[in-house]
C-alpha cells in the first residue's frame, strides 16, 4: 500500500462552525474507507490548510478518498482548492484529481 496526502485550502467558514471541527471531519470521512496515518491544520502564506495522510491501495481509491474529503468538508467551510500527492521514496509527488 502507497502513502497518500490530501490537502485542503480552506476559505471562509460557514455560518455558526466551530473551526475545530473541520479537521476531524475530514480525517473522519478518510477513516471510513482506509487507515489515516496522520491529520494537520497549517496556516501557509496566510492560508488555512488542513492535510489528511492515508494509505491507499491504488491512485484510483486515493483520488475517490480526497473527494470524499473535500465533499465532507464543504458544508462547514469554502474549500479554494485541493491536491492530492503520493509519496515515492522520499518524495512526494502530486496526482491530478
Amino acid at each position: 500500500m502507497a502513502s497518500y496526502r490530501v490537502t485542503l485550502s480552506i476559505g471562509r467558514l460557514a455560518p455558526g462552525v466551530d473551526p475545530t471541527v473541520i479537521l476531524p471531519t475530514a480525517a473522519d470521512s478518510a477513516a471510513e474507507v482506509v487507515v489515516v496515518e496522520a491529520r494537520d491544520v497549517a496556516v501557509v502564506r496566510g492560508e488555512a490548510r488542513i492535510t489528511v495522510r492515508f494509505t491507499s491501495d491504488d491512485d484510483h481509491a486515493a483520488a475517490r478518498v480526497a473527494d470524499s474529503v473535500a465533499r465532507s468538508t464543504a458544508p462547514l467551510a469554502e474549500v479554494t482548492g485541493t491536491a492530492l500527492t503520493r509519496r515515492d521514496g522520499g518524495r512526494w509527488s502530486r496526482l491530478a484529481l
